[in-house]
């Protein structure tokens, strides 16, 4: 497996007005940044700390200005002045060369919230996504994504699906994701919203996947393709399906509730790690073996 030299950073997102947010599900409907401790982490991993670059896409976002600029006041308040913003809106904003030109120069990128098929509906394909590919596997480059733009990361992606119906056949929708990273799923607002069935429907339908449930506030940072540090201040839950006796999804009719035997369960908080090839939790960074 090509080893990537850049860095990942999902974040679980914190409910902001850009979002898509599912039916009966509490919201607070407004923007504010309670992961400004993970703003400053990618800050961190980006090289030049306060002299980055960064572009933020707000593809995502039904309302993209108002969710840039919020960006633009947080990332300010760490001190860095020098984020700009993307509205990329569809297929045809995507092969503007400006664009093109800034991604080939950035220190990092940032992919706001929202619906993730708009990001892999309108980056599929496109020299932004081919650059973003390069620059992640061959430099120091940090992608950085919260909710939708977490979601959209893999190559596996939920697109949707219900909490209370997420242990139905056929309730969680599944597609290709931007595939920054292989044989991993997404899920975010996980705890607020209740996503636990919806990781493990994914997983047993895609058991070799290792499932990353994270929680508002929190997310992982992810090096050398494999090793995920827990950041932020909640919980990140690692759904491994590789070691399933038995699951009766294949041989269901859809709307039938599944069975899984042996699906595998992990529980994370800040500074602990977990090793995606080995399948191994460690408790903090020092233990891991590059």
């Amino acid at each position: 497996m090509e080893q990537p030299q850049g860095k990942l950073i999902a974040i679980g997102g914190n409910e902001d007005k850009g979002s898509e947010h599912e039916p009966n599900s509490e919201q607070k409907n407004n923007i504010n940044f309670f992961e400004l401790q993970i703003l400053s982490r990618i800050l961190h991993e980006i090289r030049g700390h306060k002299d980055s670059t960064v572009e933020v896409i707000t593809t995502a976002s039904s309302i993209p200005e108002e969710v840039g600029e919020a960006y633009i006041v947080a990332f300010k308040k760490l001190g860095n002045e020098h984020v700009q913003l993307m509205h990329i809106k569809n297929r045809e904003d995507a092969k503007n060369p400006e664009y093109i030109d800034r991604i080939a120069k950035c220190d990092g990128v940032m992919f706001t919230g929202g619906n993730q098929m708009r990001l892999s509906t309108i980056f599929g394909g496109t020299e932004i996504l081919n650059i973003l590919h390069k620059r992640y596997f061959m430099e120091d480059f940090l992608i950085a994504g919260t909710s939708a733009g977490a979601m959209a990361m893999p190559n596996t992606m939920i697109y949707q699906g219900s909490s209370s119906g997420a242990l139905l056949k056929g309730e969680v929708k599944i597609t290709t994701g931007l595939a920054f990273i292989k044989n991993v799923i997404i899920d975010s607002h996980f705890d607020k919203r209740g996503r636990f069935g919806r990781v493990a429907q994914a997983v047993a339908a895609n058991p070799s996947c290792i499932g990353i449930g994270l929680g508002e506030d929190t997310g992982v940072l992810i090096t050398e393709g494999r090793f995920l540090e827990i950041i932020g201040s909640t919980l990140v839950t690692i759904v491994d399906g590789h070691e399933i006796q038995h699951s009766n999804i294949a041989d269901l009719q859809d709307g039938s509730p599944i069975s899984i035997e042996n699906l595998k369960v992990h529980i994370l908080t800040k500074g602990n790690c977990y090793d995606l090839v080995n399948r191994t939790f460690l408790k903090e960074p020092s233990l891991v073996k590059h």
